[in-house]
């Protein structure tokens, strides 16, 4: 599998997109509205970082990304 060198604000974003989707299955007062739109926010932010390039991600590096922040997120 093939290694990516992951920007640290791309890496951060993805683990506050796995916050804000965890947040959403918790109940909240006044309920979901402002944990979806952070959801949003972040999932534009991390598919139009500059890191992807014009093409965008491959699915490669996509789920290397994701794989790469849910090691960073683990205690």
């Amino acid at each position: 599998m093939a290694t990516f060198p992951f920007p640290r604000d791309l890496v951060t974003a993805q683990m506050a997109w796995y916050d804000a989707y965890r947040q959403l299955t918790q109940p909240a007062p006044g309920g979901t509205a402002a944990a979806r739109r952070r959801l949003q926010r972040l999932s534009v932010l991390i598919a139009a970082h500059p890191y992807w390039g014009p093409t965008g991600p491959s699915p490669a590096a996509r789920m290397a990304l994701r794989e790469h922040a849910r090691r960073e997120a683990r205690p």
